[in-house]
């Protein structure tokens, strides 16, 4: 065991979860520590339930998540190599075939049982400690179903040996599989690798996360715009820290960092909104170019200057490219259509007690707005802008409101909009007083 070697043996079954991919983290992360080599072998011997979308979903995953495999092997390539050992094991009496009486329409009548010896197995998981099996509770436990059709016991101590694993890093639900696996080990000879049991990962209700309970394929988070390095950056957190207060680490600070250690025993919680802030953070480590690239803003056909300039407003919003992308089409619509205005929504804030001040605050706001030059800052429309709703804030109860909400309902057109301040700055002067002149006019139809 001089050079650690790793694997990742997905069933394409079905759609992998998260729980299912922090096992890959953990397994690529371990070997690349260790410079060691990281394994994929897709475990496809159940021919009934195994489906090739299954199986290019997972690879289509792993390549998201920038996991690259050393090595790649597809189990049900090795059936020539699993009947040879089965038949090894038949002649050296350490397994039989078994006349079975079926209990299920489908049942095998003859299957293959390996010779349980009884007594106690001991290993010690890297993260657990000693864990003891009795393996006489085990009896004779089936390890094929015939001769090409080994169990998943039987193929993965086969297949891990083969190939030279040296840890093998899976879920706690397998610890109950280890005992069956040394056994087989133990008869054909082959060393037993290091077996490191991650804890599981629990929805927010505290159930194991699965596809029974909802989890969504990871994929449907790469088609939502979540970033591979936030994804990866966020599972290789559940259970497991740098042990210092770093939060957000690349791909290369996380090979550098990991320490299996530190994984912790106790189980994790997937939690979406976390998983969102994480994406978030590293949305905003992208240039506005590269976020225009990597969000497909393109797509929408909208004019690229006027995305360009709305790109903070996004990082500053959006935790996903599908909610930045909404944004444009919703509450940040405004800068590439002219807004339908609605009177009575234009004076949703102005005071009883004060009536005709909306209209007044919008004309005594043009000339200020003129005065702007070109390519002005919100910043600096701010300092116009307040000290005008400061006075009529003074004046009277609500004024403040009743000055900046019809300005910007009148240059956004929506009840949920960037503040005025930010959307003059974008659509300049000349369209903000285009879409302040026509708001006068409806107040004064």
């Amino acid at each position: 065991m001089n050079s650690v070697v790793t694997r990742f043996a997905p069933s394409p079954t079905g759609l992998l979860h998260a729980g299912n991919y922090r096992t890959a983290v953990f397994a690529y992360l371990f070997a690349k520590h260790s410079e060691g080599k990281f394994i994929v072998r897709i475990e496809d011997t159940d021919a009934a339930r195994s489906k090739p979308e299954y199986e290019a979903n997972i690879i289509d995953a792993l390549t998201w998540l920038r996991l690259p495999a050393d090595e790649q092997y597809r189990q049900s390539e090795h059936r020539p190599r699993h009947r040879e050992l089965l038949e090894k094991l038949i002649t050296d009496g350490m397994a039989y075939i078994s006349k079975e009486i079926p209990k299920n329409p489908g049942d095998r009548e003859k299957v293959i049982r390996f010779k349980n010896p009884g007594g106690a197995i001991t290993f010690t998981d890297v993260i657990r400690g000693d864990i003891t099996t009795d393996i006489g509770d085990l009896g004779d436990f089936i390890i094929a179903r015939s001769l090409d059709e080994p169990v998943f016991h039987f193929a993965v101590a086969v297949d891990d040996s083969d190939e030279g694993v040296t840890h093998v890093i899976r879920g706690a639900d397998h610890i109950s599989n280890t005992a069956r696996q040394m056994l087989i080990q133990r008869a054909l000879g082959f060393p037993t690798p290091l077996y490191a049991h991650l804890p599981l990962i629990m929805d927010s209700n505290h159930k194991k996360l699965g596809k029974r309970s909802g989890a969504k394929a990871i994929t449907e988070y790469r088609d939502e715009g979540i970033l591979p390095e936030a994804m990866l950056n966020y599972l290789a957190f559940l259970g497991w820290n740098p042990g210092d207060v770093r939060e957000y680490l690349s791909r290369e600070e996380l090979v550098q960092a990991f320490d299996i250690s530190r994984v912790q025993k106790g189980s994790a919680i997937f939690d979406e909104v976390k998983l969102f802030s994480v994406n978030q953070h590293w949305m905003r480590k992208l240039s506005d170019d590269d976020f225009i690239t990597m969000s497909d803003l393109g797509k929408l056909a909208l004019r690229s200057d006027i995305v360009l300039k709305v790109v903070p407003l996004l990082k500053e919003r959006a935790k996903t490219f599908k909610e930045a992308r909404e944004m444009l089409t919703g509450e940040l619509s405004c800068f590439f259509n002219k807004p339908e205005l609605d009177k009575n929504l234009l004076l949703a804030k102005e005071p009883p007690e004060r009536p005709g001040i909306a209209i007044s605050a919008l004309k005594g706001l043009l000339e200020p707005i003129k005065a702007l030059p070109k390519g002005v800052s919100a910043e600096v429309v701010k300092t116009i802008i307040m000290p005008f709703s400061d006075a009529e804030e003074a004046k009277g109860k609500g004024g403040r409101g009743a000055v900046l909400w019809p300005l910007r309902y009148a240059l956004s057109g929506v009840e949920r909009s960037p503040d005025p301040f930010t959307i003059i700055s974008i659509l300049g002067t000349d369209e903000s007083i285009s879409r302040i002149s026509k708001a006068i006019a409806i107040l004064e139809g």
